[in-house]
């Protein structure tokens, strides 16, 4: 009985409820917005790096070396030799290693020096591998691999020529020794998409002429005379590792971590991601309270709306006390308009959610990298929307005790 007059009560007020509806729709869309999204990107955070065991570098924090490393942000304390990568490499329990160097630029893109390997043994989001959207892997001296922003930014096509410029806030750039672009990478949404990628012995090619940092007096080296020198590299950034078990990661990371002829670090790039991740962290559940507070304001409004509405129903409630119903039943009445609205709006806010990540999923992930799953709503998210209505009921209880209050008498009253 309650529950028919509540809602033939909210029909016969159409247009303010359903404003009232949409604003409660709306925020409670933010809010699971703001917490797909949140998600969202803590999983594409972490699927920067797939599929490695190990980071090798020399020894500083482990956040530094995986933000240098993997992320291009920062530089490293020092190098390591090559005798040394080459000293791990050899060890049993390795199944892959990649070499990275780093230093280089390209009109503010970091420049990394590899090999062939890390297109082979790179992995993102959950084990995918880097595709070429066009070209083909380095195969010469001067070649080099662009990321998809690289392109994108620079209108950079197959065979355009690239200036590397040495360190990365430089104005020095080695135009003696232009590169290729032999290819460019598909969107992946991470910092692949920004990195010029060339080959180790690229690396050494360009620095041939330099001498603590500095070029060296007199002519340059002829192209052709560097194609023909021994190009080993002399000391890399770090390394990328992939051992033969699991079982092994521990016992590997421990031998390098204690290996005497020189200061190196390895480590787990799933721990560094999480130490990195509460570092970044804040950020999140600032969104989450600016979020909570627009669903508290839109509550906030609904009372107010519940309120307003309350002199103009005075002889309406009055007609139902008269009518032989009792306090409690106008109580009950108003409370449950209120949780009928916050329900129809919790859930017209969880389509409006389902609509937007239609439509958003594809133009997020080409443009930014951020996959948000279309996925059944989460125990989180259900509790979220009870909570809502819930809310709703609270927020009402206010304008219901007062409406509870009124006498028949006063409205009964017409006003003059």
């Amino acid at each position: 009985m309650i529950l028919r007059l509540a809602i033939a009560s909210l029909l016969a007020r159409a247009l303010t409820v359903g404003m009232t509806i949409l604003a409660i729709a709306l925020s409670v869309a933010l809010f699971l917005g703001v917490e797909k999204v949140r998600t969202g990107a803590k999983a594409s955070f972490a699927d920067t790096i797939s599929g490695t065991d190990l980071i090798v570098g020399a020894r500083s924090g482990s956040v530094q070396l995986l933000l240098y490393s993997v992320f291009r942000i920062g530089n490293a304390t020092n190098n390591v030799t090559w005798q040394s990568y080459q000293d791990i490499a050899a060890r049993p329990e390795i199944d892959w290693i990649v070499p990275i160097s780093l230093g280089d630029s390209h009109r503010q893109f970091r420049v990394m020096g590899t090999s062939r390997g890390f297109f082979e043994h790179y992995k993102y989001r959950q084990g995918r591998s880097l595709d070429l959207s066009s070209g083909k892997i380095m195969d010469d001296l001067f070649d080099a691999v662009i990321g998809a922003d690289v392109a994108a930014t620079l209108g950079y096509d197959i065979d355009d020529p690239i200036i590397v410029a040495h360190g990365v806030a430089s104005f020095t750039e080695h135009d003696d020794q232009p590169f290729r672009v032999a290819g460019i990478l598909a969107k992946t949404g991470t910092p692949v998409d920004r990195t010029v990628i060339i080959s180790m012995e690229a690396i050494e090619a360009i620095h041939v002429d330099w001498r603590g940092g500095a070029q060296a007096p007199g002519p340059a080296t002829p192209v052709e005379v560097i194609r023909n020198m021994d190009l080993t590299p002399r000391a890399i950034t770090a390394a990328l590792v992939g051992v033969q078990s699991p079982l092994q990661t521990f016992a590997l990371q421990r031998a390098i971590n204690e290996y005497k002829a020189e200061p190196l670090q390895a480590i787990l790039p799933g721990v560094a991601l999480q130490e990195l991740w509460g570092i970044v962290g804040i950020a999140e559940t600032a969104l989450l309270a600016v979020s909570a507070m627009v669903v508290v304001t839109a509550l906030i409004g609904m009372m107010a709306t519940i309120f307003s509405s309350l002199n103009e129903r005075r002889r309406e409630m009055a007609i139902f006390r008269a009518m032989g119903a009792r306090p409690s039943t106008i109580l009950g009445m108003l409370v449950i308009e209120a949780m009928v609205m916050a329900a129809v709006g919790a859930l017209f806010g969880l389509a409006l959610l389902y609509i937007g990540l239609t439509v958003a999923q594809p133009l997020l992930d080409s443009a930014f990298g951020l996959w948000l799953p279309i996925e059944a709503p989460t125990l989180r998210e259900l509790w979220v929307l009870l909570a809502v209505v819930a809310a709703g009921a609270i927020v009402s209880l206010v304008p219901a005790l007062r409406a509870y209050r009124m006498s028949l008498a006063d409205g009964m009253m017409v006003k003059t």
